[in-house]
């Protein structure tokens, strides 16, 4: 008879603690898993899920503009935000119960409360203040948005959280930050009627993407109607009852109806008390593990935002299942974060996998570029001027195809399909060889045959 409770307790029912308290239990594991919100975690609750939603809705008025090119007159229209968020709600529900029916039907008990640790094998639950013990420990609670504390005013601010769940749509917002999660958030208001500003510290937006593409989206975000402020430190919030006054240093204050700070979001390791197992924390308070997600202690693992490592729902279901596969099904994996394909559902859409340029150049060297900038199709006959980008960088000694990067309609999908080319180890000619799907705007990928740059 086991001395444990369980094989193995997972706390956060997000990503990627779903999957590997399924997968752990598949291969016969005794799991419970504890979760203080709701079953499903950010990408579902409160997330890329509700998020790609708003962005869907956000498109409409753009869409309804443009049909007139094609022949199309429609009629008045009229916008319904509570009724987004209700239909919204329906949907999060329906996706929160499909994750409790799986994991109890692998077996997998859920604890609906906040777990914290006692010692390397012992957690206390929260909510009736009792205690468990398990063999080994997965640490998945994710991450959460960053609102800076020296900043004066900024907890009048919402993030991303309260986003979905605004009483009313503000007439006027100033979203602080220029990640994805700010850039995203600034084409769903926009897009929604909002007047609105992005207010961004550095320059360009979207840093850690490749150059080209973050000024491609943000020229085509000012055309869309949206005031993107880079070089702009926000030094204060001020409340004044019927507006926020938002003041930037050495630039004009703005005044809006609503702030969001959008800066990024920190490991969720916070009370959890983590030191009375022992587990070591880096200096951002992520949960350092090794290539196998196991923490300087045996038997605690992490997985997913809390460590850090690539801030992706995919990234934590792939963490977790490997650790599941290596702990409980006797198959070691260890995931592989160096090519990891991405969209951003900006206004325009980002795709991409692999390196960026400047990360090529200083990894290889001397890299060729191939670039093409076009008006996609459907923007001959709607009225649009928005501009689609691709870029591929190629090693030229092995001619392997290092990045692919695009801007535009259905960015998203094609950077899927690219990272499999890009991980097989495809070279520029496998591009060239490959037939043309006409037409259509991804045949630019393999009909490019002259270099912008070498």
């Amino acid at each position: 008879m086991t001395k444990y409770d369980y094989d193995l307790f997972v706390i956060g029912a997000g990503s990627g603690g779903v999957r590997a308290a399924r997968i752990a239990a598949g291969y016969g594991a005794k799991v419970a898993i504890a979760e203080e919100y709701r079953v499903g975690g950010t990408c579902v609750i409160r997330g890329c899920v509700p998020k790609k939603l708003f962005v869907y809705a956000s498109h409409f008025a753009e869409e309804f503009e443009q049909a007139k090119g094609f022949g199309w007159k429609v009629g008045k229209s009229k916008f319904d935000w509570h009724k987004l968020l209700a239909n919204k709600d329906a949907e999060i529900d329906r996706l929160n119960g499909i994750y409790i029916k799986n994991l109890k039907a692998a077996g997998v008990k859920i604890i609906e409360s906040r777990a914290e640790f006692e010692d390397a094998h012992t957690l206390r639950l929260i909510a009736d203040d009792s205690t468990v013990t398990a063999e080994r420990i997965l640490v998945a609670p994710g991450a959460a948005p960053y609102v800076p504390h020296n900043v004066p005013g900024a907890t009048y601010s919402i993030t991303s959280n309260e986003a979905f769940h605004l009483e009313k749509l503000p007439k006027s917002i100033a979203i602080i930050g220029g990640g994805y999660i700010a850039v995203e958030f600034a084409g769903i208001f926009n897009g929604l009627g909002v007047d609105t500003h992005l207010l961004y510290r550095g320059g360009p937006i979207l840093r850690g993407f490749d150059q080209d593409l973050r000024e491609g989206v943000q020229r085509e975000m000012i055309k869309k109607g949206i005031d993107v402020q880079t070089h702009a430190n926000v030094i204060g919030i001020v409340d004044h009852t019927t507006h926020f006054n938002v003041e930037i240093a050495d630039k004009p204050d703005i005044d809006v109806e609503l702030v969001m700070y959008a800066t990024g979001r920190v490991p969720n390791t916070d009370g959890l008390c983590l030191e009375k197992a022992g587990v070591i924390l880096d200096g951002a308070g992520a949960i350092m593990v090794d290539e196998y997600s196991k923490t300087n202690i045996d038997n605690i693992y992490a997985v997913g935002d809390v460590t850090n490592r690539a801030q992706l729902t995919p990234v934590a279901i792939r963490e977790g299942h490997a650790f599941a596969d290596t702990v409980y099904g006797g198959k070691p994996v260890a995931v592989d974060h160096a090519l990891i394909p991405t969209a951003v559902f900006s206004q325009p859409e980002m795709g991409t996998a692999g390196l960026t340029e400047e990360a090529a150049r200083k990894q290889y060297g001397k890299v060729d570029i191939y670039k093409s900038t076009f008006r996609p199709m459907k923007h001959t006959l709607s009225g649009s001027d928005e501009q689609m980008m691709m870029k591929l960088i190629v090693d030229p000694e092995s001619d392997k195809v290092l990045g692919c990067h695009i801007m535009g309609p259905d960015a998203g999908e094609m950077a899927q399909l690219l990272g499999i080319s890009l991980k097989m180890g495809a070279t520029k000619a496998d591009f060239d060889a490959t037939m043309a799907v006409h037409p259509t705007a991804s045949e630019e990928l393999v009909t490019m045959r002259t270099k912008s740059e070498g």
